[in-house]
């Protein structure tokens, strides 16, 4: 609802009315982003630094705009060349485990790999970097976490809605005017399948005009397989022609819808909850319920929800998720170059 209303899809007096009071808001939230970007600017606030280089991964819009299995992609590429890796990140929504989503589904694409989830992440930088043996770290959602110092500033610019409506928070989705990607080492436009060339082409038009000396890369999420809540794979084939129920509270929930729908299969139900949603029971049940009137083959969601919800099954049939990568599909060279420059900086031979 609130989605239709700051895109302007929803017209009338009190939608008007809401808009004119969400800009008023976004007066006062853009103020506050201003005062606290120009204190980091100007040293008025201190900027921590770890003794290991540290790559932040961020967005300037809220919602999801691909930054977990990029985050993935850049720790096995680190990874393969001997560099112990760490995630860092503030654990919005943590379990009772101590594990939000987005870290359950990290670990399961980069099994070893150790994630600390602290709404102090400068600390737990700290605690990275002294305390076990990683020698890099990547800051999932960091762009404006600018207490910590970093090495590579990777922005996420998701094609399908990059510029969040071109309002702040909340009369739209731009956590900062997009002239913050002056800061962005690199910039990588996400989902460009979803999109036409052109409308490829007008985003980095728009970033050559704020920020001209940025790199840019284009990056695709591809399926790669399914899996169930017990780890059983299947082949992405099996989805083409059946009928699947979908459901998924990330995001970018029209994302994964289209994803479902080029995999060719019909998607002939549809359920959307809200990012990071909390999987009780009670709303198992009810997916259950739902899922048990439906005439389908499959029940499908995203891993981030499936991580939380653990069941293998719902209504007799198996809950599968689309399990997905992270392809650098343009601009594969400059994201080498910037990763190289990092790995130069990192002692692989320490004494």
């Amino acid at each position: 609802m609130i989605n239709e209303i700051i895109s302007g899809k929803t017209s009338g007096l009190a939608a008007d009315l809401m808009r004119f009071g969400l800009r008023l808001l976004a007066l006062f939230y853009g103020l506050c982003v201003g005062v606290r970007n120009a204190a980091y600017d100007r040293g008025w606030k201190q900027i921590k630094h770890v003794p290991i280089p540290v790559v932040s991964l961020g967005n300037l819009t809220a919602g999801g705009t691909g930054k977990t299995p990029l985050a993935a992609f850049v720790a096995r590429w680190f990874g393969e060349r001997g560099v112990r890796v760490c995630f860092i990140s503030r654990g919005y929504r943590a379990g009772a485990d101590g594990l939000n989503d987005e870290a359950k589904v990290l670990k399961a694409l980069c099994p070893g790999v150790p994630h600390l989830q602290c709404p102090d992440r400068a600390a737990a930088a700290f605690v990275a970097a002294e305390e076990t043996d990683g020698q890099l770290l990547i800051l999932d959602d960091g762009f404006q976490h600018r207490r910590l110092g970093r090495d590579l500033d990777i922005v996420l610019i998701d094609a399908s809605n990059p510029w969040g409506f071109d309002h702040l928070l909340p009369r739209g989705l731009l956590r900062e005017p997009p002239t913050a990607l002056k800061r962005a080492g690199l910039v990588a436009i996400t989902r460009v399948d979803q999109v036409t060339r052109e409308d490829v082409n007008t985003i980095r038009t728009r970033i050559a005009r704020i920020h001209p000396e940025c790199d840019i890369v284009e990056v695709d999420f591809p399926a790669t397989r399914l899996i169930d809540a017990g780890g059983q794979t299947q082949s992405i084939q099996a989805l083409t022609g059946i009928r699947v129920a979908a459901f998924c509270g990330i995001g970018n929930p029209a994302a994964f819808h289209a994803s479902l729908e080029r995999l060719g299969c019909d998607v002939t139900a549809f359920r959307v909850f809200p990012d990071h949603c909390d999987y009780t029971p009670a709303l198992i049940e009810d997916l259950d319920h739902w899922s048990r009137q439906l005439a389908v083959d499959a029940v499908m969601c995203t891993q981030k929800d499936l991580v939380k919800i653990g069941a293998g099954q719902l209504a007799d049939r198996r809950l599968w998720a689309v399990e997905i990568g992270a392809r650098v599909v343009a601009g594969a060279e400059l994201l080498d170059t910037h990763l190289t420059e990092i790995l130069k900086k990192i002692d692989r031979n320490p004494a």
